[in-house]
């Protein structure tokens, strides 16, 4: 895998799981990260936490992805950055979702998943494309879901915002092309992340059921996420855009 050194790298998400571990790998490869959150103290052990491995300390960002006001205010702090190469799109409602029939779903619950997951993400690129615009190019990941290919019921809310995130990176891409940028997706499935492990009933209504339905029969953990987030974000893919990679062991093939 080719090095990261000198490039900067935002992770949104990066308080646990995927977002974590993909902030530690491109840290370990010469970047400099800047790890975003909604809560201060989790973002700022979650740096701590990689700070070990990385050539250049990572920095905590705390912000709330959904809220125009406050993306602006993160994107006004990264300034003094000078550059930004890298955005990993991951935060994400997920785990602390109720599944449930879709016509239990209440409107409010409907649109904050949208907003948490989707506009985050329109929010983030609006952030920091006009950086990447000026030195030339630049790298977008999306973290979608294998749902969104699968049809999982009762999380209709969360399957429909991550096929949204699918079409998103699909226009994205086609729009910033002429600007060197390159927007893929990755789209993971059943991931055994610590924000999973905190809900045992996600865990026991999904766990066994996803397993099984492998070809590679076991526990996804965020580490199996990584190498594609990685790769996305290096150079080896200056001529991939507009993709999305399906990481589920197996369980979908396209």
């Amino acid at each position: 895998m080719r090095g990261m050194k000198g490039k900067v790298c935002v992770v949104t998400g990066a308080t646990s799981g995927i977002g974590k571990a993909a902030a530690a790998a491109l840290a370990g490869l010469g970047a400099t990260v800047v790890l975003v959150g909604r809560d201060r103290g989790r973002t700022e052990a979650a740096a701590a936490e990689i700070a070990p491995v990385s050539v250049s300390p990572p920095r905590a960002e705390v912000a709330d992805l959904a809220s125009l006001e406050q993306v602006r205010g993160l994107a006004e702090r990264l300034a003094g950055l000078e550059r930004i190469d890298v955005l990993v799109n991951n935060a994400g409602l997920y785990a602390s979702l109720a599944m449930r029939p879709f016509t239990e779903i209440p409107l409010e619950e409907w649109r904050r998943v949208m907003d948490v997951n989707v506009a985050s993400m329109f929010l983030m690129c609006r952030a920091v494309v006009p950086t990447m615009r000026e030195h030339g190019g630049g790298k977008i990941v999306n973290i979608s879901s294998g749902t969104a290919f699968r049809g999982v019921p009762f999380l209709l809310h969360y399957v429909a915002s991550k096929g949204a995130i699918v079409s998103f990176t699909r226009a994205l891409a086609k729009e910033l092309g002429k600007d060197g940028i390159c927007v893929n997706c990755v789209a993971p499935g059943f991931t055994m992340s610590d924000g999973v492990e905190e809900h045992p009933e996600v865990i026991e209504a999904l766990r066994e059921v996803s397993v099984a339905a492998r070809t590679l029969q076991r526990d996804q953990v965020p580490e199996d996420v990584v190498g594609a987030v990685v790769f996305l974000c290096t150079s080896a893919a200056d001529f991939v855009t507009g993709q999305t990679m399906v990481i589920d062991g197996g369980q979908y093939f396209h």
